[in-house]
């Protein structure tokens, strides 16, 4: 269902690509696991609900600062595949250490360490599949992002036999306080904690949790991943203790035309522009944003930066909020949802999010990413609309959550792909893009929460029809000013890296 190019592509990119894909499955893994198992880790520390709910904020803002800090790792190959086997350790290391975490503050510094190793993972595993295959990312990304969808329905599923049935702190009154455990525990699902101040659970006592296996085996599962980045560091000669002669900066093609006479002139000319042309794009945040490609561009080159991280805000904010949100939504009035029916939701909504995914890497193949970005948009609407109109069904509830998941899955790889091939593959599209989704799905959350809190629960839904509106609205300026921004000239298009590296667009994989 793809034509021999993209293949022949694949083929030779096969040990980089599988192990980003490994990278974001470890990604995937780590961001799931903290809600089904904050009660549990609430016991081993011995800490009030409010005060464990900090670590969700901690390892929210450091994944959010991960995320602007990732593009300092991406100047070269070897910084990049430094940081991912550095951040995929980490997260192993994160799994192996929060048994041992007795204190809920020591807890929230090791998932802070958490946040920033699976920002930096977010960021380098999207810029260096789209550097790899540039016009033909858009499968790749969507592939990529299966993964994390893979590793976050997965962990949860790890998790579960070792879970508490009962409350972890034996006490007097325990009998009463379990009672209201999985009411508790589905309002942390997936990641996104709610307003529990109004539930009072013993502090002090034995604890009695089991969760620590769940962490190990957790941990287990990761290893691979750090081990297969040192593989490919290994196979790239970047190892420090094991690089026995310099690896070369050009690729192997390029180095057997450079030893025949009279075609060294041809060849700078034909390999120092796009060197020239990457170095300037895709730094981290900070470098981006005082670039030099923003002095004298275009106003649409900034404006297209600027409307393509604004739909990634609103749309992944929705997914934060949703998920976040509709199983407390659910068990109020006028649905009434009973809770162990309701808890099912948050898992419906991932879980259709991760078959979106799956059911999106042919379909991207055949469709481009903006009529894919369009058709999400769209869908999102509708659902939205027909959950406002159908308030009071429950059973739409449940078939809503599963469109809006499907509907959400592919909008961030899509519209990856689409703004860098805009930018023609210059900029900071993937950095400013990243960056913003986890602004959105940060800030929209706590925004979300304090409505629904002041205006009850069916502002709920109101939020994420305004916030569709709005991902619409940005996206049709995003076309609008794709429109306008400059055609790249014959020159440029024959100098463009994928064509200036490796002829006929072989896609070799570059340092």
């Amino acid at each position: 269902w793809w034509d021999e190019r993209v293949s022949a592509r694949f083929r030779r990119n096969l040990q980089p690509t599988l192990t980003y894909w490994s990278v974001f499955f470890s990604f995937g893994l780590c961001i799931a696991f903290l809600g089904p198992t904050l009660l549990d880790l609430r016991c081993q520390t011995q800490s009030s609900l409010s005060q464990i709910t900090w670590v969700f904020f901690s390892q929210q803002f450091c994944l959010l600062l991960g995320s602007c800090l990732g593009g300092v790792f991406k100047r070269t190959l070897a910084q990049s595949l430094l940081a991912l086997f550095a951040s995929s350790l980490a997260i192993s290391l994160v799994f192996a250490i929060i048994p041992l975490c007795h204190n809920v503050v020591v807890l929230a510094v090791v998932m802070a360490v958490a946040g920033l190793a699976m920002g930096c993972i977010d960021t380098i595993s999207n810029m260096q599949l789209v550097k790899i295959y540039q016009k033909d990312s858009a499968i790749f990304l969507q592939a990529l992002h299966f993964f994390v969808g893979f590793g976050a329905l997965l962990s949860p599923l790890i998790a579960d036999p070792f879970l508490s049935d009962t409350n972890c702190i034996l006490a007097n009154g325990t009998a009463s306080a379990s009672s209201n455990l999985p009411h508790i525990r589905k309002s942390l699902v997936p990641h996104h904690p709610g307003n529990l101040s109004h539930y009072d659970l013993p502090m002090k006592g034995v604890v009695v949790t089991q969760v620590s296996y769940a962490f190990w085996i957790m941990a287990l599962i990761n290893l691979p991943v750090p081990i297969a980045v040192f593989f490919l560091l290994y196979k790239e000669r970047m190892v420090p203790c094991f690089n026995g002669s310099s690896h070369p900066l050009l690729p192997a093609d390029e180095l057997a035309l450079e030893t025949r006479p009279g075609n060294k002139d041809e060849l700078s000319t034909a390999g120092q522009r796009p060197h020239c042309r990457w170095a300037s794009g895709h730094k981290d945040l900070f470098s981006c944003c005082q670039s030099i490609n923003f002095r004298g561009s275009s106003s649409t080159y900034l404006a297209v930066h600027i409307t393509g991280a604004l739909v990634l805000f609103m749309s992944d904010g929705i997914v934060g909020e949703y998920s976040g949100f509709v199983y407390s939504y659910a068990v109020e009035e006028p649905l009434s949802v009973v809770h162990k029916v309701a808890g099912y939701l948050p898992s419906l909504f991932w879980g259709f999010i991760t078959l979106g995914r799956l059911i999106s890497i042919p379909v991207s193949y055949r469709m481009k990413p903006a009529t894919m970005v369009f058709i999400n948009m769209v869908g999102v609407l509708i659902t939205f609309l027909l959950l406002l109109i159908f308030s009071s069904s429950v059973v739409f509830l449940f078939v809503g959550t599963a469109s809006l998941g499907l509907f959400l899955s592919s909008t961030f790889p899509s519209m990856l792909a689409y703004t860098e091939d805009i930018l023609q593959y210059k900029g900071c599209a993937t950095t400013v893009l990243v960056t913003g989704a986890g602004v959105g799905e940060m800030v929209l959350q706590l925004l979300v929460g304090s409505i629904i809190h002041d205006r009850g629960s069916y502002s709920f839904l109101v939020c994420g029809m305004i916030f569709g509106c709005l991902a619409f609205t940005f996206y049709t300026l995003l076309v609008f000013f794709h429109r306008m921004y400059p055609k790249p000239s014959p020159e440029l298009d024959e100098a463009s890296p994928d064509k200036a590296a490796v002829p006929e667009d072989t896609g070799q994989y570059q340092r």
